[in-house]
């Protein structure tokens, strides 16, 4: 049996798998339609229009997934909830405990203080946007309320300086600090796909620019020679060394092994990184990539003064007896405990005043070698070899303002070379011999 064309739209039947749609006593139209859930079962969902068209509009969209086999969203909490359960039953066993704790930060003060209320399902593209808009204009220190928990009777670099006393500071989030926060979200959201949780991951439609890579200090050749002079007494002379000299990270100086050195072959190998965690407190981690575990040339200044620095440690150990708590690493305090990271830093910034050099970050030293590395014309790989990097490309973008200059350098040498040759003028030969008045060549 045919329907008439006159027959009323809400009584039309529709072919069998497609739904049905009609409209409610209160106007709204319905349309309800069994679709692909999690599990490989089916599931009757219902979507609502103001018009026929609309709400059928909906429905085929969702079966049209459903057929492309997309699971409609099972999410039914918000994305806090979500975040939470991300943070503590599935990141905690694939990221470093570091990279844990500040994607936990992240978390807690930036995604579920703006997105955390919405439901999972029903986040878009447009609440990102939206969300991480408001991060770049708001200051942080009112949003979060850092100002109200100072102590007015503290120092003055501690005192309120922002909303509790009514003077916006417009302390506002950087590009790298938006880009990273983004980059959680999209982490999460790509772990609820894979779960088929939601359908797709929309974080990943919202694009955040590209910022200008972050300025670093590497030191000039005269700088890293008077930095290397100022060294010379300090007790951790070998460890400020080799930093300048191999590039290695703080991490990776510090959690070196005397069995990790062949002074003999001058090498040295990286396996581990010493850092202070939240819950175990300073402990030996993996490299940071599976690239950062490698096998470096030791300079031979650098064996020299691993040698000395070696007997002093024994002498430091003999002094202290049973108080010793060693565990093998190359570089201690002197009763054998490693080096806590803030520490080092410490001594390095006292050394840094004591040269009478610009104050820079311990991790420029690892910078300062490979801009002086390139400067002496030394290729791109083998300083991603020294380095650790995991992508060449990673080497070449951080060092780019380097290779810009150096190009200039080579391009005005050709530019030289292809310059003519400029020849001598000649005066016609008037058969005067005499020299008397001629200009001196120089």
């Amino acid at each position: 049996m045919t329907m008439s064309r006159d027959t009323p739209a809400s009584r039309r039947v529709r072919a069998n798998g497609d739904g049905t749609v009609y409209q409610r006593k209160d106007g709204r139209w319905e349309a309800a339609g069994y679709v692909l859930a999690p599990g490989n079962t089916r599931k009757r969902i219902r979507v609502y229009g103001t018009t026929r068209k609309e709400a059928l509009a909906k429905l085929t969209e969702k079966i049209a997934a459903s057929n492309r086999g997309l699971p409609v969203p099972s999410a039914q909490g918000s994305v806090a909830a979500y975040l939470t359960y991300w943070l503590e039953n599935v990141a905690v066993y694939h990221l470093r405990e570091t990279t844990h704790t500040r994607y936990t930060a992240v978390v807690d003060q930036y995604l579920i203080p703006g997105l955390g209320r919405k439901k999972l399902a029903k986040l878009t593209a447009k609440d990102v946007r939206t969300w991480l808009n408001a991060l770049r204009t708001v200051c942080q220190c009112c949003a979060r309320g850092i100002d109200t928990g100072r102590d007015p009777q503290a120092q003055a670099s501690r005192r309120p300086r922002c909303c509790a006393i009514g003077q916006c500071c417009r302390k506002r989030l950087s590009p790298l600090t938006l880009i990273y926060i983004h980059s959680v979200l999209k982490s999460a959201l790509e772990h609820a796909v894979r779960e088929e949780e939601i359908p797709r991951n929309v974080a990943r439609n919202v694009r955040t620019g590209t910022p200008r890579p972050r300025r670093f200090n590497p030191l000039t050749a005269d700088e890293a020679r008077r930095f290397l002079t100022a060294a010379q007494g300090h007790r951790h002379v070998a460890l400020f060394e080799l930093a300048l000299r191999t590039g290695l990270r703080k991490g990776e100086l510090l959690g070196l092994r005397w069995e990790d050195l062949d002074l003999d072959a001058g090498t040295a190998t990286i396996r581990r990184t010493l850092q202070r965690t939240r819950t175990g407190g300073l402990a030996t981690l993996p490299t940071k990539t599976i690239s950062s575990e490698r096998r470096i040339a030791l300079p031979l200044s650098c064996v020299t003064s691993l040698r000395a620095h070696r007997q002093d440690q024994a002498e430091e150990k003999e002094e202290a007896g049973s108080d010793w708590q060693g565990g093998g690493h190359v570089f201690t305090r002197s009763d054998g405990h490693p080096i806590e990271p803030a520490t080092l830093t410490r001594h390095f910034n006292a050394l840094l005043r004591d040269a009478r050099l610009r104050p820079i970050r311990f991790h420029d030293l690892r910078h300062s070698t490979a801009t002086l590395l390139l400067e002496q014309g030394v290729e791109l790989v083998v300083i991603k070899e020294l380095l650790g990097h995991a992508h060449i490309g990673v080497t070449a973008t951080v060092y780019a303002h380097v290779r810009l200059r150096l190009q200039r350098q080579a391009i005005d040498l050709l530019s030289h070379s292809l310059q003519a040759p400029q020849e001598p003028t000649t005066e016609p030969d008037d058969g005067d011999d005499s020299t008397a008045c001629a200009a001196p060549v120089h």
